[in-house]
């Protein structure tokens, strides 16, 4: 690591990854419920 480099800092691809999976699980998270919703109603 050069000394120039930010402390603890992820790369920026990292962390746009993380949040694209943030996001994704979230979806997710929703749509299950959702999904739970409908077939308790029918």
């Amino acid at each position: 690591m050069l000394w120039s480099d930010p402390e603890n800092e992820p790369p920026r691809e990292m962390r746009d990854a993380q949040l694209m999976l943030r996001r994704a699980g979230v979806l997710l998270a929703l749509a299950v419920v959702l999904a739970m919703i409908v077939l308790g109603l029918h």
